[in-house]
């Protein structure tokens, strides 16, 4: 399998953690590549018409996108206990923490980009810093539960997630008001995938 691949990128991060915790890392060729709103990353257009990271090309020579799916092509194939619950109540809960880790993700890369233009919008970074505050205290009120829990998928995307805050933005101490959240984000930290997988500028 080929997975076009940034060690920047926090979306490539949780697919390669899911890679990393069944057992699959070894099987993946990666092709690095830059891709943001300034660069398209063309050669990457005939595979993923989107022209986004991560991208697998399969040994068929398919090619599945985005992070969340290639995440759960990995579970399906992969050794180890299952990190996306098959259904009910448990499947949805990963699946909702899955979708803010995500999202947070994407709000973070899209903040980075808006402090890159010329003129930044006032507004914009206003919103960015308002949805910032409301997630980490969204998910402070349930990190006992992310910690004492199954880990999962929804484990996965948070902990991704919080890596790259503290990757771009290292001077946010998002610690202090959020000592659950900081309790859970240590152990996250601590896991063999997460090690081996982290953000490198380069």
């Amino acid at each position: 399998m080929q997975l076009y691949w940034s060690s920047r990128s926090p979306f490539v991060r949780k697919v390669m953690v899911v890679a990393h915790e069944h057992g699959l890392a070894e099987r993946i060729e990666k092709r690095p590549i830059v891709v943001s709103t300034m660069k398209a990353g063309r050669e990457l257009l005939p595979v993923n018409p989107l022209g986004k990271i991560p991208t697998l090309v399969l040994e068929d020579g398919g090619a599945l996108y985005d992070s969340s799916v290639i995440c759960e092509y990995f579970d399906g194939i992969g050794q180890g206990p299952k990190l996306f619950p098959a259904a009910g109540p448990a499947r949805f809960t990963a699946l909702r923490r899955q979708a803010l880790g995500t999202g947070l993700m994407d709000m973070l890369v899209t903040w980075r980009g808006e402090l890159a233009r010329p003129h930044p919008a006032a507004g914009a970074l206003e919103g960015f810093g308002w949805k910032l505050a409301a997630s980490l205290q969204a998910l402070e009120a349930e990190a006992e539960a992310l910690a004492t829990e199954p880990y999962g998928i929804g484990q996965i995307s948070i902990g991704a997630a919080l890596a790259y805050l503290d990757f771009r933005w290292p001077e946010e101490n998002w610690r202090t008001a959020h000592p659950r959240l900081a309790d859970f984000q240590a152990g996250f930290t601590a896991r063999p995938a997460v090690q081996a997988t982290a953000h490198i500028d380069a």
